[in-house]
């Protein structure tokens, strides 16, 4: 329930009413689903909030040249990609992307980003693709290792602490 309130201080004003020059106001990126951003995005974000909210608007994947560590992990935990690519990467991106019709289209398989007129590469750490092309969250991963779990909880002395469910 974070969607709403995501960027609230840019998209309305003091009043509460909205800011039709905000990006996110326009009615044609309002279903984007790729988040074109500046360097640093996330920095001082260290609340799992940041990424719910982007994730609760409706993006899935944050595209910037840099991310703030936290942000970064909690996006991955979520299933929100983040994607860095540079500087000139980005900027030619948002010139692109200023025509709404234009899509940009991440592969996660092929680690690609695309628009019209543009093709780019990313790196992403090769058990975090797994990760998220499985759709798995922290505890999804963990749980498939149950079978492993069960055995080793069965096996413990019984004075020690068990997993019961």
């Amino acid at each position: 329930g974070y969607g709403p309130f995501l960027f609230y201080d840019w998209r309305f004003d003091h009043e509460g009413e909205s800011i039709d020059e905000f990006v996110l106001n326009q009615p044609e990126y309002a279903d984007s689903a790729v988040l074109v951003t500046g360097p640093s995005f996330g920095i001082g974000s260290s609340r799992e909030h940041a990424a719910w909210s982007i994730e609760d608007w409706g993006f899935e994947a944050v595209i910037a040249p840099s991310f703030g560590d936290i942000f970064y992990n909690n996006s991955i935990n979520i299933g929100l990609l983040p994607v860095v690519l540079t500087g000139d990467e980005i900027a030619a991106l948002r010139e692109i992307a200023a025509a709404p019709d234009n899509e940009v289209t991440i592969d996660l398989e092929s680690q690609t980003v695309a628009a019209p007129g543009f093709s780019a590469s990313f790196d992403i750490d090769a058990h975090v693709k797994q990760r998220l092309l499985a759709g798995l969250d922290t505890i999804g991963e963990t749980l498939l290792h149950g079978e492993a779990i069960d055995a080793y909880e069965a096996g413990r002395e019984a004075f020690k602490p068990t997993l019961s469910q």
